[in-house]
């Protein structure tokens, strides 16, 4: 992709946070087990410890082992031990056979189970041995992430710096979400969906106020947005009269790596660099933002976040009734997937700047430019929101 071309050579800065605020950031350094996991053999069952080699058969009970405790002996010949998951091996035994195996009298436990050597036994250091690389830096740190670095003993966390991402709406229909509009006018709703995905992807989504249609106005703002990392603007890209953006960033000596792209909705979407700064112009409908947002300016924040590749997930979904489109661009249409996420339908809408279907939708279908018509119960691809 274009994008990742671009930014593989962007400088990230690190920084440290503590645990509690590491989730949802990216590793800038490399996890490490301090220790082996599990630092000893451990049952992975309620049962008794046992030689394999003494069974079936009955076994005189000398102990028992509960989870964070620990047998002082040792398991002769024709002895066993009662354990409790997460409970350490006590020395001479091998195997664990599950208490629901067994039949106890008195200090007697017999089984007709024969256990192989390690059954039921978590070895020492089968997670990981000490030293052992266990998350790489550019990883996303996650709920499982967190608890790992939990488990390693990580109270701060080495991470890179979240972008800051400017989010500039251009137009002079638009206004504040506050403003009453007149008829002609729309309410800011793009900056405000932008800048949700912009924080889903790991940045940091500051919104200016909106640039009026001109020169002067669109200057001061582009301006404005080229102090942050990332700029994001939204309306203005297209062919029509009063649209300044790329000229504007023309004359900060943009370098324009691409600006269309054959999709619908979104065909005029920019991509640059001025200043030194990561530019797009994103299409002012608000599927058109929504839908360019998370085809490519997703990967650059997410990139620009320190991860160190992005990827677009389009799972296939069967469709739950008959679908078409028109031919010649890769289409993107509101759809709403299952909660399962194995059937997709399309929602009915009136068009890009249609937000009440939008917001009935959890998904885009996403129709092939040369592929007029789907059946039900055929797949289709899909961009979940």
């Amino acid at each position: 992709m274009v994008i990742e071309k671009v930014l593989g050579a962007r400088v990230l800065v690190k920084e440290e946070v503590e645990l509690a605020q590491a989730a949802g950031r990216v590793l800038a350094g490399m996890v490490m087990a301090d220790r082996d996991y599990p630092p000893v053999a451990r049952s992975i069952r309620d049962g008794f410890a046992v030689r394999s080699a003494d069974l079936p058969g009955s076994l005189e009970m000398i102990g028992e082992v509960r989870a964070g405790g620990t047998f002082v002996g040792i398991v002769g010949a024709g002895q066993c031990v009662e354990i409790m998951t997460g409970a350490p091996m006590p020395a001479g035994a091998d195997a664990v056979v599950m208490v629901e195996h067994t039949r106890r009298d008195g200090t007697l436990m017999a089984t007709d189970r024969k256990p192989s050597p390690g059954e039921f036994v978590n070895p020492q250091g089968a997670e990981a041995k000490r030293g052992q690389p266990l998350l790489p830096a550019g990883v996303r740190a996650g709920f499982a992430q967190v608890a790992l670095l939990a488990t390693v003993g990580t109270t701060k966390v080495s991470v890179y710096r979240q972008p800051s991402v400017a989010i500039l709406s251009t137009g002079d229909e638009v206004v504040p979400v506050e403003a009453l509009p007149e008829s002609n006018q729309v309410r800011n709703s793009n900056a405000w969906s932008v800048a949700v995905q912009v924080a889903r992807a790991g940045g940091l989504p500051t919104i200016l106020p909106v640039a009026a249609d001109n020169l002067e106005d669109t200057r001061r703002l582009v301006r404005a947005g080229l102090e942050h990392d990332l700029l994001l603007l939204s309306g203005g890209v297209s062919a029509g009269k009063y649209d300044h953006v790329e000229t504007v960033l023309a004359e900060f000596e943009a370098e324009f790596y691409f600006d269309r792209v054959l999709l619908q909705p979104g065909q005029p979407l920019v991509f640059g660099k001025a200043e030194g700064k990561f530019v797009f112009g994103l299409p002012g409908n608000p599927a058109s933002t929504m839908v360019t947002f998370e085809l490519f300016g997703r990967a650059a924040v997410e990139l620009l976040s320190g991860q160190q590749e992005s990827e677009l997930r389009m799972p296939p979904m069967r469709l739950t009734t008959d679908f078409s489109h028109k031919t010649g661009l890769t289409r993107f249409l509101p759809a709403r997937a299952n909660a399962e996420g194995t059937e997709v339908t399309p929602v009915r809408w009136q068009g890009s700047s249609d937000v009440a279907a939008l917001a009935r939708a959890n998904a885009f279908l996403m129709a092939e430019a040369d592929r007029e018509s789907w059946k039900a119960g055929e797949e289709i691809r899909v961009l979940m929101q």
